[in-house]
């Protein structure tokens, strides 16, 4: 797997799921500790994200939370869309953008960032509960 270069700096990266992006801005104390780190995500955990913004808050202000994580955006390859969807025909209770998030934590050798307990006995997870 390759890892990620944090020139400069020693913070440790972490691929945030759709669920750790919202525990973040919720001020969730148990993330506050990630809330330093570097951070990796993917189009479909920004889109599920917005998309679930916009059932509770005001269409802009969504739209300024997912710009805020624009930046840590990293491409999607088509060997992990592939990974990911038979990791998902495995455990057909995963999103489809949190079986490809995983998918391409693995590839980026980061740690997947979630609370979702679908996740909480697999490797390469850093499970953070409520």
């Amino acid at each position: 797997m390759k890892e990620i270069e944090n020139p400069g700096t020693n913070k440790e990266t972490y691929f945030f799921d759709t669920y750790a992006l919202f525990e973040i801005i919720g001020g969730n104390l148990n993330y506050q500790k990630y809330s330093d780190c570097n951070i990796v995500t993917t189009i479909f955990n920004l889109a599920e994200f917005n998309y679930n913004l916009k059932k509770d808050m005001p269409k802009k202000k969504a739209d300024d939370y997912t710009e805020d994580y624009y930046d840590f955006m990293v491409e999607v390859e088509l060997e992990d869309v592939k990974k990911a969807m038979d990791l998902k025909s495995a455990m057909r209770e995963l999103s489809i953008p949190d079986a490809i998030g995983y998918i391409v934590a693995q590839r980026l050798g980061v740690k997947f960032l979630t609370g979702d307990s679908d996740f909480a006995d697999m490797k390469n997870v850093e499970f953070v509960k409520k």
